[in-house]
């Protein structure tokens, strides 16, 4: 085994002891110890042949530890500043599971074309060319379809739903 290899073997239970110091857990410890054994790896046309290792590899798993904990610092602040912009309520699932009860209705109360073009456009996110070569109809009356039925259920939003138009014929109004 080479002189090197060995005075690092050697020193592996003093490195250990000191990132149980630094990292207060054997977990991160052992997570602390491989992190400066790799970042020593890459580093190793730094090691000075003529000095001990021991300085330079304790040095290295300081480092890494700093690194480790600026490191944290930063996303806890990160996550702070997020956690500050997003709403801390959730809503009940039941009341999920209520609305969107609700928005299937609305959408299924729409007519059959103006469903069926909705669905193309929103869901399967088809062109509006494909979509009406699919149908098997002009693009402006697809256009026109998909209107009717965004303001149908703009208006089931906002409270006021209105009554259906009949192409061709007179107004129904459910009462």
């Amino acid at each position: 085994m080479p002189k090197r290899t060995r005075e690092i073997l050697e020193l592996l239970p003093r490195l250990r002891r000191y990132a149980l110091v630094l990292a207060r857990n054997q977990a991160d410890a052992d997570d602390l110890l491989q992190e400066a054994f790799l970042r020593a790896h890459e580093r190793r046309a730094t090691l000075d042949p003529s000095r001990p290792a021991r300085g330079w590899l304790m040095s290295i798993l300081h480092n890494a530890f700093i690194d480790g904990k600026r490191s944290q610092r930063a996303r806890s602040r990160r996550e702070a500043d997020f956690a500050a912009f997003i709403d801390m309520q959730v809503p009940a699932a039941q009341e999920v599971a209520v609305r969107l009860d609700q928005i299937r209705a609305a959408f299924f109360r729409l007519p059959a074309e103006q469903r069926e073009v909705l669905h193309l456009i929103a869901i399967e996110e088809m062109s509006y060319a494909d979509a009406a070569a699919f149908l098997h109809i002009p693009q402006g009356t697809l256009m026109s379809r998909l209107a009717r039925a965004r303001a149908a259920l703009r208006a089931y939003e906002d409270g006021a739903i209105p009554p259906l138009r009949l192409v061709g014929g007179g107004d129904r109004h459910d009462g």
